[in-house]
């Protein structure tokens, strides 16, 4: 993986933390993933380590949990 992806649902933290990461990184080195409007990402996600979003893995495959919106229980429904 050669860019951070961020994982999120949607939800106004999700999406608050999406414009810091962007503002941080860079658009450029993140992909965006919005799992709750593409949920054929979540077993993805899970597979990368991320237990709630929103979350960002790094290019070393590191999920980094930034803040609690949801869990992926509560993503999946």
């Amino acid at each position: 993986m050669s860019k951070s992806i961020f994982y999120h649902a949607g939800c106004s933290v999700c999406v608050s933390a999406e414009h810091d990461i962007v503002n941080l990184v860079g658009q450029d080195n993140v992909e965006i993933v919005n799992i709750g409007e593409d949920r054929s990402r979540i077993p993805e996600a899970e597979a990368a380590g991320v237990e709630s979003v929103p979350a960002l893995v790094t290019p070393n495959g590191h999920a980094l949990h930034i803040n609690f919106g949801a869990s992926m229980a509560d993503v999946k429904g």
